[in-house]
C-alpha cells in the first residue's frame, strides 16, 4: 500500500473492500496494522463504505465483537446455500445453522449493512431447494443479496467430478428457471434488482462493486488484485512467492494493459448495461464519439423493437425480458475488429 500510494493521484478513497481470499482469517492486530497504513498513506476521512468478506464459520461472537472495534461498517458473508448436503458437495466448512447464526450474531453486534452471497445451479439442486434457500435468505432480512450461477472452473474439485461424470451440470432450461425465480421472489420481498446478480434494500447497493460498473478508478493490493486508473488496467502476479519478492525489492510485479478507445467503449457497454442505472447515451457520445454511438444504437435496433432493450431519459436499459439474454445483447453491442 505504501509502494502504490500514488496510483490514485491523491483522490479521496470512497470505499474499501477486504475480500477475494478469506480476510476473516486475519487477526485483530493484522487489521489494525492495515488500517494504520491506510490512514497514513491515503485520504480515507470520508470513506463511506468499508466491507469485509467473511466465512460463516469464522464469525464467532468473539470475532464479530473484535470486528466492531474496527472501521468496518459492512459485512459480506459467503453462505452459498442453506442446504447441508449441497454445502458438503461444495466442500464448505460451515453448516446451514452456522450460516444463519452468523447473520444473527452480526446483527446483535450492531452491523446494519449485511450482505449474503448465494449460489445456484448446483449439481442435483432442484427448484424446491432453490426456493428454500431464497426463503431462508429473505427471512434473515439482509440489506444486500448477491446470487451467482455455479461455474465449473478448470482444476477445481467440482470440475474434476464433472469430468469423471460423478455429477451432472444443470440444463439451460433449469438455469433460466432458477434465475427467473430469484428475480420474482426477491423483488416481491422488496429488494431492488440493481445489477444482474445483485439485489438490495432501497439505496443499500454495494458502493464498492458499483464503482467497477460505473467506471471509477480503483486500486487493488494483493496477489492477482486488479487496478484501474481510467487509462489502463493493471493486475498483480498470482504467485504469492513472486508477489512477496516484488514487494521486498520495492518493485511490485504486475502486468499492464493500456486501454484504447474501442476497449474502453466495450468495457463501458458491459459494465453499465448490466445495472439499473443503464447506459447513458450522452456520456457514450461525449466519451467515445458519434461513430460508436451510432454503432451502438444500430446494433441495439432489433432489441429495441423486440422489447429487450428500451431508451428512457436518453439512457439505454435492459428490460425484464432482456435480462434473460443479457450476455447475448451486450455481446452484439460490442465493437469487434474485422479480421
Amino acid at each position: 500500500m505504501e509502494l502504490r500510494n500514488n496510483y490514485l493521484e491523491n483522490e479521496p478513497v470512497e470505499t474499501i473492500y477486504f475480500g477475494g481470499g478469506t480476510p476473516s482469517q486475519l487477526s485483530h492486530s493484522d487489521f489494525e496494522k492495515i488500517f494504520t497504513t491506510l490512514n497514513k498513506e491515503y485520504d480515507i476521512q470520508n470513506c463511506g463504505e468499508i466491507t469485509i468478506e467473511a466465512n460463516p464459520d469464522d464469525l464467532t461472537p468473539e470475532y464479530i465483537n473484535k470486528l466492531t472495534t474496527l472501521p468496518f461498517n459492512r459485512i459480506s458473508i459467503g453462505m452459498q446455500t442453506f442446504n447441508d448436503k449441497l454445502l458438503r458437495l461444495l466442500n464448505r466448512r460451515h453448516t446451514a445453522n452456522q450460516a444463519i447464526r452468523a447473520v444473527e450474531e452480526c446483527r446483535k453486534a450492531g452491523f446494519r449493512n449485511i450482505s449474503i452471497d448465494l449460489m445456484y445451479g448446483l449439481p442435483g439442486e432442484t427448484l424446491k431447494d432453490w426456493v428454500a434457500d431464497l426463503e431462508t435468505a429473505i427471512s434473515l432480512n439482509p440489506e444486500h443479496i448477491s446470487a451467482y450461477h455455479l461455474i465449473y472452473e478448470e482444476g477445481t474439485p467440482l470440475y474434476k467430478m464433472l469430468q469423471k461424470q460423478q455429477i451432472t451440470e444443470v440444463n439451460e432450461e433449469l438455469s433460466v428457471s432458477f434465475f427467473s425465480l430469484m428475480i420474482e421472489r426477491l423483488t416481491q420481498a422488496g429488494y431492488q434488482h440493481y445489477e444482474i446478480s445483485n439485489f438490495c434494500k432501497p439505496d443499500m447497493y454495494s458502493r464498492h462493486n458499483s464503482s467497477y460498473w460505473t467506471g471509477k478508478k480503483y486500486l487493488g493490493c494483493g496477489p492477482s488484485a486488479h487496478s484501474f486508473n481510467g487509462e489502463s488496467r493493471q493486475w498483480n502476479v498470482s504467485s504469492l512467492e513472486q508477489y512477496l519478492e516484488g514487494i521486498e525489492c520495492g518493485a511490485p510485479c504486475f502486468e499492464v494493459e493500456p486501454l484504447d478507445t474501442v476497449t474502453r467503449y466495450n468495457d463501458f457497454v458491459i459494465t453499465s448495461l448490466r445495472t439499473m442505472w443503464g447506459l447513458p447515451l450522452a456520456h457514450l457520445k461525449e466519451e467515445f464519439g458519434e461513430e460508436l454511438l451510432q454503432y451502438c444504437l444500430g446494433n441495439a435496433k432489433n432489441y429495441l423493437e423486440s422489447g429487450k432493450l428500451e431508451i428512457k431519459d436518453n439512457t439505454l436499459f435492459l428490460t425484464k425480458e432482456g435480462i434473460f439474454i443479457s450476455d447475448g445483447i451486450m455481446s452484439d453491442l460490442l465493437w469487434v475488429e474485422e479480421e
